[in-house]
């Protein structure tokens, strides 16, 4: 078998002068430590973000973890053991899942799937944090793309018509048939949202008509998340997690009945990423660590200071033994002011006059 070697090329650019005439100049604690030849300064990069300790893909494999059905505790414990750094609190891990969930859930409303004639509808009731809610699903048969998975706290028309209304901003056109149980609530939903698509009722979700595979499949992924959702407390945390989930399902997963693409491949989803990573990543540059020993007051200008704010820069004090980050200032330091001499007073004799000098 042929066996094939990857290059990956990496632009290095000097924090301090930006220029790119940059040369590797050895190691330190087993980073790669580069000399910049413009203005003599030597850096090292990370790869980590700013604000941030771990690299891009540790993260990614943090989120991955969370939507695989794992706790934040095991999350911790799992990374301390597969990159041999301290574990990371719940509240560290839940930040991640957060933010970059919320932040790949607004970039994918603008992409949309190119989904087949016929979709399936679906609700089924969860537990979130003590109360019984309802997780609404619409999926594309021919592509097994999620279209749409809405948590409500009633089994109404309202839920049923956001339920739609998030399965057509998903995608390209309409379908022409909606299959669904006898749950009066798709009626004026899909006849609102969809006046010209057809609404095929099934007595059971189990009937031969509707393809008994893929309901059975809809039905025992969402069962899956039942214990996940349990934990959760509110509404909101539910909705978060059923995004995030469903962006694993269609776009990071792959699938044996599909050929082990994705659904978001099937559909010819043009998603801007293939991995948690990629989310995390968004674009940010990596921190550079700068060894304060070796720097001047004079080296924090105006062109340091701007970098910072663009996330560039974090430096490392190596005075002690576990290196300590800390931030530039958000302001060009001004040089110390010239301490004034204190005036010298006179020392008067204990037995004179006031005023009179011995």
């Amino acid at each position: 078998m042929a066996q094939f070697t990857k290059t990956v090329t990496e632009t290095v650019n000097c924090p301090y002068c930006a220029s790119e005439g940059v040369i590797k100049w050895g190691k330190q604690k087993g980073n790669q430590r580069f000399k910049c030849k413009g203005c003599d300064k030597s850096f090292i990069t990370t790869g980590a973000l700013h604000g941030r300790r771990l690299t891009t893909d540790q993260i990614g494999a943090a989120i991955r973890m969370f939507y695989s059905g794992m706790s934040y505790k095991q999350i911790g414990e799992n990374m301390a053991d597969m990159y041999d750094i301290s574990e990371p609190s719940k509240q560290t891990i839940y930040a991640w899942v957060r933010d970059y969930t919320d932040e790949a859930a607004d970039r994918m409303e603008n992409h949309k799937a190119n989904t087949g004639k016929h979709w399936v509808a679906d609700e089924s009731s969860v537990d979130v944090g003590g109360e019984q809610m309802w997780n609404w699903n619409v999926m594309d048969e021919d592509t097994r793309y999620i279209l749409a998975s809405h948590l409500s706290p009633r089994r109404d028309k309202k839920a049923a018509v956001a339920t739609m209304e998030k399965a057509k901003l998903a995608a390209s056109d309409p379908p022409e048939t909606i299959k669904t149980d006898h749950l009066s609530a798709y009626d004026d939903a899909i006849e609102e949202v969809f006046p010209k698509t057809r609404h095929v009722k099934m007595k059971s979700m189990q009937s031969p008509v509707l393809n008994n595979n893929l309901s059975e499949r809809l039905q025992g992924t969402y069962r899956q998340r039942t214990k996940t959702l349990r934990g959760l407390e509110s509404l909101e945390t539910g909705q978060r997690y059923l995004d995030g989930w469903t962006l694993t399902y269609n776009l990071f997963r792959e699938h044996e009945g599909l050929d082990y693409d994705t659904p978001g491949e099937v559909a010819k989803v043009n998603a801007p990423y293939t991995e948690w990573a990629d989310v995390v990543k968004g674009g940010a540059k990596p921190t550079v660590e700068v060894d304060t020993a070796k720097l001047r007051r004079s080296d924090l200008n105006e062109r340091d200071v701007e970098m910072k704010s663009k996330g560039n820069l974090v430096f490392v004090s190596s005075s002690k033994r576990h290196p300590q980050r800390f931030d530039v200032p958000s302001r060009p330091i001004k040089p110390a002011k010239p301490k004034k001499p204190r005036k010298r007073k006179t020392a008067r004799h204990p037995y004179a006059k006031k005023g009179e000098r011995i």
